[in-house]
């Protein structure tokens, strides 16, 4: 296979192909607006379809239609854009439909959007945080696999850094086990036979005169409890005898591992942390990581996000420390000097040696 230097927007497009992918609506918006050129580009070529929509309201409706047919089926925005799409990205998961999610944050701020969501009812999605544009590739491809093994939304986070970095890598589908038939899908081949199908989100059942929705919502609860206990993925390096273990997500994690790896070059105790699932987050897998530890430090880019789930994981066993923050560029894209090895060693240095960081 031959290895082809991309930026994580084109990569994570190809890898959308190799996994199947032939539908995807967007709206412009930057940093996700390469995402969407490049779908628009490549589509087409194998004979699939993009299109740039009127708004995010719009794209994720159409995202909707394809994946009622059982096409796989895309969209994407930065936050803000996901923002608008909360309503339907809700009812999509009631209606259990494939649905994968390409959010190109503006830096880390939408942990708690990503991980709670913002629509209504008792609902949950697959969140998949890669650390560089391989990983990307890879968790692309998982993504379409999980959305239609448990008939749920998975949601890519990545950020600015990530769609725009280019790596030397290779494009190739990667192997699962098979999947349940799609003998959900609206796809007009029962047609006047008098049994065709529907997909709703309120769990009307053809044949049955009205809702019983009570039954309906547990059973996806119950969905959900099961994709809690087998989907967590995490990377855990160097905890065994770490006096300070640092836990960070996304790109960011790189810088992150960096660190702690020159640390341990040092002689210095230290460890590292990444929850790759942000949902499920890898709770019993993070109590494991840093028993042997005096404290824990969370590097996120924003005012303190997944800093609770790291202490809802720890329930106060061990001091849990804020080392990042809110870190911007002027055009608010997520390009902080947090994004900097020197400036993150220092702040696991602080951490190390028990000092608070200033604001």
């Amino acid at each position: 296979m031959t290895r082809r230097l991309m930026e994580g927007s084109e990569a994570i497009v190809e890898a959308s192909i190799a996994a199947g992918c032939r539908f995807f609506a967007g709206y412009p918006m930057t940093p996700f607006t390469e995402v969407l050129e490049s779908f628009a580009k490549r589509l087409p070529e194998v004979g699939g379809v993009c299109v740039n929509a009127e708004s995010e309201l719009e794209s994720i409706g159409m995202a909707w239609g394809a994946l009622a047919t059982g096409a796989r089926a895309a969209t994407g925005s930065t936050g803000q854009g996901l923002a608008l799409m909360q309503e339907s990205l809700s009812e999509i998961t009631r209606a259990e439909l494939p649905l994968v999610v390409f959010n190109m944050a503006r830096g880390q701020g939408d942990y708690f959007q990503a991980t709670r969501g913002g629509g209504h009812g008792d609902y949950r999605h697959l969140v998949l945080a890669p650390i560089d544009v391989a990983e990307a590739m890879q968790l692309t491809q998982l993504a379409f696999d999980l959305a239609d093994r448990w008939r749920n939304p998975v949601m890519i986070y990545g950020d600015y850094l990530l769609a725009h970095t280019s790596e030397a890598v290779e494009v190739e589908p990667l192997r699962f086990d098979p999947l349940p038939p799609k003998d959900w899908a609206v796809d007009g081949s029962l047609g006047g036979s008098g049994r065709s199908r529907n997909v709703n989100p309120i769990g009307m059942v053809k044949g049955h005169k009205g809702i019983d929705p009570e039954p309906f919502w547990k059973r996806l609860q119950a969905k959900h409890d099961e994709m809690a206990r087998r989907e967590v993925r995490f990377e855990a390096e160097q905890v065994e005898d770490a006096e300070l273990v640092v836990v960070a997500f996304g790109t960011l994690a790189r810088f992150a591992r960096y660190v702690v790896r020159e640390l341990r070059r040092e002689g210095k105790r230290v460890g590292f942390f990444r929850p790759i699932s942000l949902w499920p987050f890898p709770s019993d897998a993070l109590r494991t990581a840093v028993a042997s530890a005096r404290r824990v430090a969370v590097l996120e880019m924003n005012a303190g996000q997944m800093i609770d789930d790291v202490r809802l994981a720890l329930l106060g066993s061990k001091p849990v420390s804020a080392i990042g923050g809110i870190s911007s560029d002027s055009a608010g894209f997520g390009i902080g000097p947090l994004l900097d090895s020197e400036n993150v060693r220092e702040r696991v240095e602080s951490a190390l040696a028990g000092r608070e960081l200033s604001a």
